[in-house]
């Protein structure tokens, strides 16, 4: 009966290691892909700014400067 205790204390210990790394990757996960959305953000603002005839109509977009 000792036996079976000590196995199943073993087993515990493990699956809360277990639980524990995957807990620390998905948490390195959400972090990354908070960063990964902040970029994607930037450089859809920035992308923006430099082409702003993709999101205005002819009418809309301000002649060259040179006109």
């Amino acid at each position: 009966m000792e036996e079976r205790i000590t196995e199943l204390e073993l087993r515990f210990m493990q699956q809360e290691h277990t639980i524990q790394e995957l807990n620390d990757t998905v948490c390195r996960q959400e972090i990354t892909i908070e960063r990964l959305v902040r970029d994607q953000n930037l450089i859809r603002e920035q992308l923006r700014l430099l082409a702003p005839s993709i999101n205005r109509s002819a009418d809309e977009e301000e002649p060259p400067p040179h006109y």
